[in-house]
């Protein structure tokens, strides 16, 4: 009982520091209301994770610099993001990986990543869900990630990765729970693109886009959602 009770402690202190944190913005900017509440569902380490999900972006801020992530984003090469995407990679891949089912119980269920973080547990669309959020959280723009279904020959079941275009005709680099290498997609002999999204559009496996498609994709609408109601806790 008296540990319980030194742990409940613990975790209302996390929750006390991590709301007075400085510098929050967007994606990890933890309400306290949001905070309680993941920690009724998931448990008392809930805002200990939450806290190194905001400590590990501030981190590669920090690292940065002030106009690091910029400049390596302008030179669209690849080369200068990649030490960036490969933090955020890192990041994401020490979650477990579990399936819908066993996680939540339901066969499909796409998380936030402020759900993925504090259950500490997901599945393919989550970390690619949590790794786009991120990088868009770090300003990386959106028109060069792409959330890509594909077909995982090796493990033979429909995957999910993301794909990081640094110009449109590149070949795009892959971040995936799979591999903790990020990698080029011509490397990635394994993986067989089927579709992809963004926050504006979706692509065929042919390259054909639709414009504002991504709408289309009923499980993306409904995190997307989920995420807005997590911004007014």
């Amino acid at each position: 009982m008296h540990r319980h009770r030194l742990t409940c402690l613990l975790s209302l202190c996390a929750v006390a520091l991590l709301a007075a944190l400085p510098g929050w913005s967007g994606l990890t900017d933890f309400s306290p209301g949001l905070i309680e509440a993941l920690q009724k569902r998931f448990g008392a380490e809930a805002p200990r994770r939450l806290q190194q999900f905001q400590s590990a972006i501030s981190q590669i801020r920090r690292q940065a610099g002030a106009d690091g992530i910029r400049n390596a984003v302008q030179t669209a090469s690849g080369k200068a993001e990649l030490p960036w995407l490969q933090k955020v990679n890192d990041f994401f891949n020490k979650v477990p990986y579990l399936t819908d089912q066993e996680h939540w119980g339901v066969p499909d269920y796409w998380a936030t990543p402020a759900e993925m973080v504090a259950s500490w547990g997901g599945d393919c669309e989550d970390y690619a869900i949590a790794k786009y959020m991120s990088l868009k959280e770090l300003g990386f723009p959106v028109e060069r990630l792409r959330i890509t279904y594909v077909r995982a020959v090796k493990i033979g079941e429909t995957h999910m990765v993301l794909a990081y275009y640094p110009y449109p005709s590149a070949d795009p680099l892959i971040l995936d729970n799979l591999v903790d290498e990020v990698q080029p997609a011509s490397q990635r002999t394994d993986l067989i693109p089927v579709y992809s999204f963004n926050d504006e559009d979706l692509w065929l496996a042919s390259g054909v886009n639709r414009k504002g498609g991504a709408s289309t994709v009923r499980l993306w609408r409904e995190v997307i959602e989920r995420m807005e109601k997590e911004k007014r806790m």
